[in-house]
């Protein structure tokens, strides 16, 4: 049985590919600020296979610690999905610096971080290991008011690339997602106007699945993907 890592495991996009996991054969660690009831759920339907960890993904300095006092006793850690993300919704001539440091810190750094020590986990053990980010559809089409959210994606999807090349060798996996616009927490502040032109933008013409972008994750997981490493997968309903 697999130990996954997934962070954001209380609400949206985090709490689906955490009961897609647990469905499956998989052991998960939840990573997010507060629990939840989808967390008390998971906790009390898979208490042999779900644990949750309070921590805020602004504390990177904090994830050494983490790592070495609460996930490594665990076990050997097969796969990390850096899910979590902070939302920023602003035009560029607006931009509030604490609150950009604050989402790359989020969005970015402690992603790196975590990888980080999954990396040193994963060479440890020898285990042969597959690491999945979740981006954004706006990295690639852009929409207005989130220049600086897609900057943070972006980042990420390079890093990802250069995790897939530099561990490849190791049988260790790296691949992004990126999810079009999909009805989650971020996303409740959005007019139904603003929804509607968004999803005029998409082949489908409706939101993107989270059960759908769950179920890739699990897929880009398994040993059915061995082949997949260093992609960015994009599951946007055909945003255009």
């Amino acid at each position: 049985m697999k130990t996954v890592i997934v962070t954001g495991d209380s609400r949206g996009l985090g709490a689906a590919i955490t009961q897609e996991l647990l469905s499956g054969e998989y052991e998960v660690i939840g990573l997010s600020r507060n629990g939840s009831d989808e967390v008390s759920r998971f906790e009390k339907e898979y208490p042999d296979r779900f644990n949750h960890i309070d921590f805020d993904l602004e504390n990177s300095s904090k994830i050494e610690g983490l790592y070495k006092q609460e996930l490594k006793p665990y076990g050997p850690i097969h796969c990390l999905v850096n899910n979590a993300a902070m939302p920023y919704d602003d035009i560029v001539t607006n931009i509030d610096r604490d609150v950009l440091s604050t989402m790359f810190e989020v969005n970015v750094i402690s992603p790196m971080m975590l990888t980080k020590y999954t990396l040193r986990d994963m060479m440890l053990n020898r285990t042969e290991g597959s690491i999945v980010h979740i981006s954004s559809v706006s990295t690639a089409t852009g929409y207005k008011g989130l220049s600086m959210y897609g900057a943070t994606k972006g980042a990420l999807e390079s890093f990802s690339l250069g995790v897939a090349r530099e561990w490849g060798e190791r049988g260790i996996r790296s691949n992004c997602i990126a999810p079009g616009f999909m009805n989650t927490d971020m996303t409740s502040t959005l007019t139904e106007e603003q929804k509607d032109r968004i999803y005029d933008r998409t082949g489908l013409g409706e939101p993107t699945s989270q059960e759908s972008v769950a179920k890739t994750v699990e897929y880009l997981l398994s040993d059915a993907a061995h082949s997949i490493t260093g992609e960015t997968l994009r599951i946007d309903s055909g945003t255009l």
